[in-house]
């Protein structure tokens, strides 16, 4: 049973976040899924590097995952997709408290059914046009008529989905719109410029101040001119709105920085090709990785006690980076540094070889001497054949980064998070290691191969690799 606690009417404008309010808020959250929010008579201009346009009407605001629905687009092509979005939340009995204007006291009343949205019609589409016509409709629904009479049946497809709907129009509902973004949107810094994270689920704006030993449980947003002591806790999922006497100013949505910045909006590739391309690409990974764990497994207690005699537990090391989509995941290895690393990390920095976002020294001091061998053998990394059968990982693709590494160039960023990440890849098997030019060649090798991939070219690169990896054992 949930108790909610109604607050006395209040004339005071609705709270913002970083300058924006909740409204604004979920529309960000879509822009930063290259998803541009569009509702009936709404003035806004329409981003041309938006690529997809989500149509809702005028009263809800939703969150829902998308992933599904943009491989089924990718698939089938529709110029629409009609979408029902069916909340998922549950609708059992609240009790719900009254007060007066003064917060005194007056009753408890139960509600046994939802007092919010239980289902909202949307439409996902990358046309431009449509997003115009129902942009410039004024009722909701006039601009389902509208779309219905300008998208051929031919052209549109429809399906069901669970998420969460919310009435834009009811506190209740609106608060619990913000904390449910809370928990699910983990970056919020992609589109909006002024929220910095000073923790791993916890941002805040620049004007904020918050002290060092401020402790944080779970997810915070913090607003601006907010402080907060040493001897605060804060139990997220958590909002500390902007304090009421600021004004932060709030910049445009950074569409540029989101996406592809040389001008041309995506092209939809030809009928046909996604499909047949992925799935000869994910049987072969599927096929190569169950070959490659047969033959290897016997080797996996033999490097076990060998990391566990040296430096004892954990055998293996989850680091958390970035796949399709942005989707984080656990890239699985042998661990070969001490269980210190990370402190130890700080204090190398100026030592770090790499002219880009990576941390890459000789003779690495962190790395133990089992970890040394299965660094030079390449063995440290076999247990992503794991991460591979788990659809997390491809054999070949672009080098699995995490998320800080990734927002160093957008058009890079782009093309490698659109395919999954691979155990070897094209700049793994071609760079040159000349100073200053490895970051580049990154960038380069990595959307080259996200624009000739191919199965002849993956097996030309597996080749390339185990000839990389004999010259690294022969020491050549």
């Amino acid at each position: 049973m949930t108790v909610l606690i109604e607050p006395p009417p209040s004339k005071v404008a609705a709270p913002t976040l970083w300058g924006l309010r909740p409204l604004e808020l979920h529309d960000r959250y879509w822009a930063a899924r290259g998803v541009q929010v569009v509702r009936p008579c709404d003035e806004q201009s329409l981003a041309d590097k938006a690529e997809l346009y989500l149509l809702v009407g005028p009263d809800a605001v939703v969150l829902f995952d998308i992933r599904e629905l943009i491989d089924s687009m990718t698939w089938i092509q529709p110029q629409a997709m009609f979408v029902r979005i069916q909340d998922a939340r549950d609708v059992g009995s609240r009790d719900r408290i009254r007060t007066d204007s003064d917060g005194g006291f007056l009753r408890v009343e139960r509600i046994y059914k939802s007092a919010g949205l239980r289902s909202e019609r949307i439409v996902l589409t990358a046309s431009r046009p449509l997003a115009r016509i129902w942009q410039q409709t004024a009722a909701a629904t006039q601009a389902w008529r509208r779309i219905r009479q300008f998208v051929p049946h031919r052209e549109r497809c429809g399906t069901r989905i669970k998420g969460n709907v919310y009435d834009r129009h009811e506190g209740r509902e609106v608060m619990a719109f913000v904390k449910r973004l809370v928990e699910v949107w983990q970056k919020p810094g992609v589109s909006i410029t002024g929220a910095r994270q000073i923790d791993r689920d916890v941002w805040a704006s620049g004007s904020s101040v918050v002290a060092a030993k401020t402790r944080f449980i779970g997810a915070a947003w913090i607003g601006e001119g907010r402080r907060l002591a040493e001897d605060q806790t804060v139990a997220g999922p958590a909002v500390l709105w902007d304090a009421p006497d600021t004004q932060p100013s709030v910049m445009q949505v950074p569409w540029n920085e989101i996406h592809p910045t040389d001008g041309r909006k995506p092209q939809a590739p030809q009928r046909g090709r996604p499909i047949r391309g992925r799935l000869w690409k994910r049987l072969f990974d599927i096929a190569f990785a169950l070959v490659a764990l047969a033959i290897t497994l016997p080797l996996y207690p033999l490097i076990m006690l060998a990391i566990l005699i040296e430096d004892g537990w954990p055998v293996f090391f989850a680091h958390e980076r970035e796949t399709r989509g942005g989707r984080t995941f656990g890239c699985l290895k042998f661990r070969s540094m001490q269980r210190k690393a990370e402190s130890m990390k700080a204090a190398l920095v100026l030592k770090n070889k790499a002219d880009g976002p990576q941390f890459f020294i000789e003779d690495d001091p962190r790395l133990t001497r089992v970890g040394r061998f299965l660094r030079k053998t390449n063995l440290d990394e076999l247990p992503q054949f794991i991460n591979v059968l788990l659809g997390q990982m491809s054999i070949v693709g672009p080098r699995p980064s995490p998320y800080r590494e990734n927002q160093y160039c957008p058009v890079w960023r782009e093309a490698r998070l659109s395919i999954r990440p691979g155990i070897t890849g094209l700049w793994q098997v071609s760079r040159s290691r000349q100073a200053g030019l490895d970051f580049q060649e990154w960038i380069r090798y990595d959307i080259a191969y996200v624009e000739t991939m191919s199965l002849k070219l993956d097996l030309w690169i597996i080749w390339m690799t185990f000839g990389v990896v004999y010259r690294g054992v022969m020491g050549r």
